[in-house]
């Protein structure tokens, strides 16, 4: 197990708490990630999660089909597919040799490593996004909040470069930790809900990357 085995593992049960509060009559809510409402991060989510998974597993990615964008996978028991989706990234990522090497998600080859940063950025920044749009508390574990905070230290630059991650959010150095990695994100800690959806029907909004 690497680092970040168990701060995965840990940020996973808190994201599954979030996943399972989510009513049905939510998925228009707007997000405090930008182009997403609820039903869009989900989708969002549905979407990468296995390819994370395969990354993982040093495996050929799933068929794109059309990409995210295109999927229309809030559907059905979309949340225990969500669940189970959870349980196999983070067992894929506990494997052995799951952070060696390189690994690729459909395109140029990527250090091995990264996939875990994805994924605890997944559990933990998305997890948050969920819990802030439909009224639900988020707490992730200390370590968690701290593992990710240095994490988004590490990526955060590469990630606005690639316009994965919006502009860093001032942020006080005595702020909580998991304050500090949502600042360094783009994402505003003091974020509420809004009485309106935005707008996005059926899919992803305009990201296609799994951040």
């Amino acid at each position: 197990m690497t680092e970040l085995g168990e701060p995965i593992r840990t940020a996973a049960g808190e994201f599954r708490r979030v996943v399972l509060g989510v009513r049905p009559d939510q998925l228009a809510e707007c997000t405090p990630c930008a182009g997403y409402d609820i039903r869009g991060l989900l989708n969002h989510l549905l979407y990468w999660s296995p390819r994370l998974a395969a990354a993982a597993r040093k495996e050929p990615a799933p068929p794109a089909d059309g990409g995210e964008e295109a999927a229309r996978l809030v559907e059905g028991d979309w949340a225990g597919r969500l669940l189970a989706l959870t349980d196999d990234l983070v067992g894929a990522l506990g494997a052995a040799g799951a952070g060696e090497g390189t690994t690729t998600m459909g395109g140029d080859s990527l250090p091995a490593a990264m996939v875990e940063r994805m994924a605890l950025c997944e559990f933990v920044l998305h997890g948050w996004d969920l819990a802030m749009a439909a009224r639900l508390p988020f707490d992730p574990a200390p370590a968690v909040a701290e593992a990710t905070e240095e994490v988004m230290r590490e990526m955060a630059g590469q990630g606005r470069a690639m316009k994965v991650f919006g502009p860093e959010v001032p942020v006080a150095a005595d702020a909580p930790a998991l304050h500090r990695a949502l600042g360094l994100s783009g994402r505003d800690p003091a974020w509420e809900p809004v009485a309106f959806s935005v707008g996005v029907a059926g899919g992803g909004g305009g990201r296609s990357t799994a951040l």
